[in-house]
C-alpha cells in the first residue's frame, strides 16, 4: 500500500462520519462537506490504486 492509498481511504472514512453525523443533527452544510470529503478520499485512493498497479508492472 503506498501513501494515496492509505490517505484516500482515512478521507473517505472522515467524510463518510461527517456526512452521517451531519444527517443525524440535521447539519446539511456538515453532510455536504462529508459528501465532498468522501468522493475527494475515494478519488485518491483510486489514484494510489492505479500507481500501485502501475509500479507492480500488472
Amino acid at each position: 500500500m503506498n501513501k494515496d492509498q492509505i490517505k484516500g481511504r482515512m478521507e473517505e472514512v472522515a467524510g463518510a462520519t461527517k456526512k452521517v453525523t451531519g444527517k443525524i443533527v440535521g447539519n446539511r452544510k456538515l453532510e455536504q462537506k462529508g459528501r465532498v470529503e468522501e468522493v475527494g478520499g475515494k478519488a485518491r485512493a483510486g489514484y494510489g490504486d492505479a500507481k500501485d498497479e502501475l509500479q507492480k508492472g500488472t
